[in-house]
């Protein structure tokens, strides 16, 4: 069995947006037929840029080659160009196409990826859900008000009150300000105020059926985070998520030192290199690679077995696309140390369109498709009638100091 096409799609996500402005895909198909998807999560580039990026390393180190040779493909990729370092860029695009290499391994084999990867430990997934607005944007900014679930803890309450009673038992936002390239800084007084105030508000509101998961993506200095920890740990947060930028994992560990609060860290990181110093310096009780970019399932199940190791937890990631989601599900069922499972909403809306079958989702939980492969099919016409012609990124943050 060889690879002998690759083809790639990028894909707009239309209003709420919900998962990123677009979606990028790939396909690779063998010369006996067989097709597999992947999805990239790496936008530091434009979005049609970044699918030619796919489309080289594919006709590098793919094409001509046996799918079943992932160790292979990701050394020579991961070296490629005499790098031999974590590189996001390139790691997206080296996940979408290992990805979409076990889409195939899973479909030639008639079994479901989880299969093999050591068999299924979990057989539903519990799942969380950012707080999302009624109507209009997902993007704080560009809501249909000023006063938001971003912003006002009586929204925000009501709109936890509503996840709950889809299912979900735990729910994530992040309410401490605007992100900026300029971080990390001190959280304002009226940061700190306006956290306590929206967490309090929620966890009135949910009381002891959901968990609280606070997110600032890598926001605050140490001594910032710090100061924000102790304001939230009355009310008794899951974890807290990326507290200080992610270039300095020493810097996470100072903060993982000073809080009850379990530190949340990996959306940003690549590799089993990147998340084991996180593991060395205890910077981190849970972990949150994204399978479009932390390398892929294979290294992605290195990752977790090292934190297994050190009794550290996995939350998959998943602000992206569904074949991302099907890929973080067939791995989260294998592993023993699974946490929990970001969902975009209950894989509604345009994800569901996306895909020829929804990924199932029944009281707040995933439930992991029996079929071959990744177990999820691409809607590469629904795909296609959407294209993304924007010049944004995928998630920008603010480009002025606060």
């Amino acid at each position: 069995m060889k690879i002998n096409e690759v083809k790639t799609f990028v894909t707009a996500n239309p209003p709420p947006q919900a998962g990123g402005r677009y979606f990028i895909f790939v396909k690779l198909v063998t010369d006996g037929g067989v097709i597999g998807y992947g999805e990239a999560y790496a936008t530091a580039f434009g979005a049609h840029l970044t699918a030619r990026l796919i489309e080289d390393v594919a006709e590098r180190y793919l094409i001509g080659h046996d799918p079943h040779d992932i160790e292979t493909f990701f050394r020579r990729a991961y070296s490629s160009g005499f790098s031999q370092r974590p590189d996001p860029t390139l790691m997206g695009c080296v996940s979408a196409l290992e990805m979409a290499c076990w889409d195939i391994i899973g479909k030639e084999a008639d079994k479901p990826v989880y299969k093999l990867l050591g068999g299924m430990v979990h057989e539903r997934l519990r799942s969380y859900t950012y707080l999302y607005p009624a109507t209009g944007s997902v993007y704080p900014g560009e809501t249909d008000s000023l006063r938001n679930v971003y912003n006002d803890p009586e929204l925000a309450a009501e709109a936890a009150r509503a996840c709950v009673a889809q299912g979900f038992t735990a729910i994530k936002f992040d309410p401490a300000g605007p992100y900026t390239v300029f971080g990390g800084r001190q959280p304002r007084l009226i940061d700190i105020d306006l956290s306590v105030r929206m967490v309090a508000a929620v966890r009135q509101a949910v009381g002891a059926s959901a968990d609280i998961l606070f997110g600032t993506h890598g926001q605050f200095t140490p001594a910032g985070a710090r100061r924000m920890a102790r304001a939230l740990e009355p009310y008794d947060p899951l974890w807290f998520e990326e507290p200080v930028p992610p270039d300095m994992p020493d810097a996470m560990a100072e903060v993982a030192r000073s809080t009850s609060i379990p530190i949340a860290a990996g959306e940003r990181l690549t590799t089993k290199y990147e998340f084991a110093r996180l593991i060395a310096l205890g910077a981190a009780g849970v972990l949150q690679p994204n399978l479009g970019r932390s390398g892929g399932i294979l290294e992605t199940k290195k990752i977790a077995a090292m934190a297994e190791a050190h009794h550290i937890q996995i939350a998959p990631h998943c602000y992206c696309g569904p074949i991302v989601a099907a890929a973080n599900i067939q791995l989260a069922a294998t592993l023993p140390n699974f946490l929990i499972l970001e969902a975009i909403r209950t894989f509604d809306g345009f994800h569901e369109t996306l895909l020829k079958t929804k990924i199932a989702w029944e009281d707040g939980y995933v439930i992991p498709s029996k079929e071959p492969g990744l177990g999820v099919e691409l809607d590469e016409a629904v795909a296609e009638a959407h294209p993304y012609n924007g010049a944004d990124l995928h998630l920008q943050m603010s480009q002025e100091p606060l």
